[in-house]
């Protein structure tokens, strides 16, 4: 294929704000993790896909299969939906006193998605 660009898993976005390694990233529909810090408006690469260990609000648990949202304030993963942007699954339960849930970004950013119980 003539155009094929790459595949995806891993692009370069301009830095919305100073972002350190292995933080959040969300850029208009794009989520993803920093592969290293940078500087606002600079270039850094994000991983779109793969499994992570975020960042959590204290005293929040979060179970195995539950979703997983961004909070923009806290640059924190939540399992509170709200005005939060649905980013991924948890793969690990984290009990409320965890500091971080192991989170598996699949690529696909939401405001919600249907389950089936």
């Amino acid at each position: 294929m003539k155009n094929f660009v790459q595949p995806g898993d891993v692009i370069t976005v301009t830095a919305p704000a100073a972002v350190v390694s292995g933080e959040g990233v969300s850029i208009g529909a794009l989520f993803g993790v920093a592969a290293f810090d940078a500087a606002q408006d600079e270039d850094v690469e994000i991983a779109l896909r793969g499994v992570f260990d975020m960042d959590k609000p204290d005293g929040e648990t979060i179970d195995v299969g539950d979703l997983v949202y961004w909070d923009s304030g806290e640059k924190k993963v939540t399992g509170v939906e709200g005005e939060n942007r649905l980013v991924g699954i948890a793969v690990a339960a984290a009990a409320g006193g965890a500091a971080s849930v192991r989170t598996w970004l699949n690529g696909f950013v939401g405001t919600s998605i249907d389950t089936v119980g």
